[in-house]
């Protein structure tokens, strides 16, 4: 009995490694929901955050690096600095503002909006194909505007009022009639910036995948965004905060919060995230985003008093429904491209002999006598460069988007 347990939770490790990814996100978005509720100014906050995320993302980098350290370039380091403007500051800090201006579900909400922003630019800039003529495109393409459509019923329509449970808690504390004043005057701009920070989010993924085809050493390319992002987030914050009593953490939420943030979510979860990619791929790791609204929305409702309405649960539906559209298709597609490399492998095998012309002369020769027909096999982990182009991508999304 035991041996089957062990065997269940062997073969699942890595589900139960990524709802516990989502559950530690969920805290963090309950966490910068309370203390920007509280006044706490999130450009400070943000900018702790990074350097909490530095000091452990460094030392971890140093030490799995040090065998296989590629040397760094200048190129390298401009789209270090470029992943953590748009990946980190820009993006942190528009979903905080509008997480600020709405709710903790709506903002959740809209993060899934990433892939689909990020297969928009990605046939912008050439680097994805519509594919009409094949299902798997027609799915990509249906999801896209699927999501689209969400967004915009999760924005310009409210409906009733859905009264699930209700525990009378709250921890923001807030009046009631304000509250909903403010949250209907605020509600646009909350949208607006929460579009913005997944647009930001999706020109990081495309940069960091452009970087990790060429440096392949992501705990070091982790580590550099981290750096740069806290440059990023400190220059920013002492620009717009000149008080200094603002940057006094003390022994309190705000200090629970960048510290968990920090070196919880975008520490550990990063390097959890990481493992899992190289495990299953990255479309299981992005199946598992939409667990975050859910459990956000729950956990919402139950400590901080939010009120789920028609508009906000169809429009996440149509959202979560139009991610798993887009992966759905990303995911036939590279099924195919996969399918196309072991069948040219048994011709290739039947068109080489090889030779002996002695014991210390071994040349292998293509027997259909063209040209030289001189071939060098060559293996490449095909597959994991795939998986590895995505590691980044899908990491400060669940990272950034929390």
């Amino acid at each position: 009995m035991m041996g089957r347990l062990c065997n269940v939770i062997h073969s699942s490790r890595a589900g139960i490694v990524m709802v516990a990814v989502q559950m530690v996100n969920t805290g963090v978005n309950i966490l910068f929901k309370l203390v920007a509720e509280d006044g706490a100014k999130l450009r400070i906050l943000i900018a702790y955050r990074f350097l909490f995320a530095s000091a452990f993302m460094v030392p971890l980098a140093l030490i799995s690096g040090r065998k296989n350290r590629t040397k760094l370039t200048w190129a390298i380091l401009f789209q270090s600095f470029l992943c953590g403007l748009f990946g980190g500051v820009l993006a942190q800090n528009l979903y905080l503002e509008s997480l600020a201006l709405t709710s903790a579900t709506f903002a959740s909400a809209m993060s899934n909006l990433v892939s689909v922003i990020t297969f928009i630019l990605g046939i912008l800039f050439g680097l994805e194909r519509l594919n009409l003529e094949r299902v798997a495109g027609k799915a990509k393409v249906l999801g896209t505007f699927m999501g689209i459509g969400g967004a915009m019923v999760l924005t310009f329509y409210k409906g009733t009022e859905i009264d699930i449970w209700s525990t009378h808690i709250d921890l923001l504390h807030h009046d009631q009639h304000q509250s909903e004043v403010r949250k209907s005057e605020n509600h646009i701009l909350g949208c607006i910036l929460a579009l913005g920070s997944c647009m930001s989010a999706a020109s990081w993924l495309i940069i960091q995948a452009k970087m990790s085809e060429t440096y392949q050493c992501h705990y070091i390319t982790t580590a550099l965004t981290c750096v740069m992002s806290a440059i990023q987030a400190v220059s920013l914050a002492l620009c717009m905060e000149r008080d200094w009593n603002q940057w006094k953490l003390g022994w309190n939420i705000n200090l629970l919060t960048v510290s968990y943030s920090g070196i919880v979510a975008s520490g550990i979860m990063v390097t959890l995230i990481v493992w899992c990619v190289h495990l299953k791929g990255p479309l299981f790791v992005s199946s598992f985003n939409p667990l975050m609204l859910v459990s956000v929305a729950i956990l919402g409702s139950l400590v901080l008093d939010e009120k789920l309405h028609l508009g906000s649960i169809l429009g996440a539906v149509l959202i979560v429904c139009g991610l798993y559209a887009v992966l759905w298709g990303k995911g036939k597609e590279m099924k195919e491209i996969y399918k196309l490399e072991p069948s040219e492998s048994p011709q290739q095998s039947e068109l080489i002999d090889i030779i002996v012309k002695s014991p210390k002369d071994v040349s292998i020769s293509s027997s259909s006598g063209g040209g030289s027909g001189d071939t060098m096999a060559s293996t490449g982990p095909d597959s994991l460069s795939a998986s590895n182009a995505g590691v980044d991508g899908e990491v400060t999304h669940n990272t950034i988007s929390s």
